[in-house]
């Protein structure tokens, strides 16, 4: 029985490592096997977790990896392959804003209470746009790779998860340091940091470590993170902490844990969930809100029942799902931005994005 739990072990890593080379297609959430002959990037496999890769083709909208919002207005798109968009009328229009990004592959976005916004590309490291995203420069001293996929503003200091680890960046040298040691070559997803300033890192393969202050390092947490089969999940794409500092952590195909100490122990809290392929979760009064591979979810009773939210979502695809503020969402698709005022309806968002043929990510230089 023990080996054949491994042997399935084995056989969903490797379809996990596939995810990365899935090519994005217009329906919800389909994706086609692996391109044959297109060279790994640099990280071990997964490399980059769910990121889509999609072959060159005439995609009408750009494919929307990421979102944040500034202030109560602007909210900024980075899209795979056509770089970065803002928009300042609630998503009614977009302009490109991506000048002096060099890599059009947008993996992360993050803005600090001064306004700042930063950029986490596939290759091209971390950028940096000071005048509203006019103009960006590179922010990669001390960087070991340029791969990054999360990107977190905690207090005034700014966190990197890369293809090496977890990096913070000292702002009076403007360079990158690691965190701590124990993430070397592992590509981290997703950062948390708690009100005690306790860091967690949603990682690809090696599940959710912890950072304590004053400890030697990283710790890895594992106790009841396991699905319905019985197997532990190690590849986490989301990580959220509520005013209650409990953690909530979306996995890449296990759906949503909650853990109440501190990560210690975990439980599952999606067994009702249509789909266990988490891609954001939104803290709500109520409860929350969870974006997957096909479509979107609200329970306001602790996983116990999910409903449905997706009325105008005509692309279930969803990347990327933030929270306005004001009780409204925006969520960024295979297919362009939807916002929604109430939480429940939906409406498209995407004049300005508009994107035709993206250039090959591995190609790309």
């Amino acid at each position: 029985m023990t080996k054949g739990i491994e042997i399935m072990r084995g056989m969903r890593a490797v379809m996990s490592a596939g995810l990365i080379w899935g090519c994005l297609m217009s329906s919800a959430g389909a994706e086609s096997p692996p391109t044959a002959g297109v060279p790994k990037p640099h990280s071990p496999a997964p490399a980059s977790g769910d990121t889509v890769v999609p072959e060159p083709f005439d995609q009408s909208t750009a494919s929307v990896q990421a979102l944040t919002m500034v202030g109560k207005g602007a909210v900024y798109a980075g899209s795979f392959g056509h770089g970065i968009f803002r928009t300042v009328d609630r998503g009614a229009t977009w302009v490109p804003v991506g000048g002096g990004v060099t890599d059009p592959f947008i993996l992360s976005l993050t803005a600090a209470k001064d306004g700042v916004v930063y950029a986490g590309t596939f290759r091209g490291g971390v950028f940096r746009s000071r005048d509203e995203g006019k103009t960006w420069q590179p922010v990669n001293a001390g960087l070991k790779r340029l791969e990054v996929k999360a990107l977190m503003v905690a207090g005034d200091e700014l966190y990197a998860g890369t293809g090496d680890g977890v990096y913070r960046l000292n702002e009076s040298g403007d360079r990158w340091s690691v965190v701590t040691t124990g993430l070397d070559d592992i590509l981290v997803h997703a950062l948390a940091r708690s009100a005690d300033g306790t860091l967690y890192a949603g990682t690809s393969g090696k599940g959710i470590l912890r950072f304590k202050r004053h400890s030697s390092g990283w710790a890895r947490m594992q106790h009841g993170l396991k699905d319905h089969e019985g197997m532990i999940e190690n590849f986490i794409r989301v990580l959220v902490i509520d005013q209650d500092q409990s953690i909530f952590a979306g996995t890449f195909d296990g759906g949503v844990f909650r853990s109440a100490d501190g990560g210690i122990t975990w439980r599952s809290i999606s067994r009702a969930l249509p789909n266990d392929s988490i891609r954001g979760i939104v803290l709500i009064d109520q409860g929350l809100i969870v974006a997957t591979g096909n479509g979107i979810f609200k329970t306001v009773d602790k996983g116990k029942q999910w409903v449905p939210v997706n009325k105008g979502l005509t692309n279930l695809a969803i990347q990327v799902l933030i929270g306005s503020g004001d009780g409204g969402l925006y969520a960024g698709t295979s297919a362009g931005v939807f916002r929604s005022d109430d939480g429940l309806t939906w409406v498209a968002v995407n004049q300005g994005l508009e994107a035709g043929m993206a250039p090959p990510p591995f190609l790309f230089r």
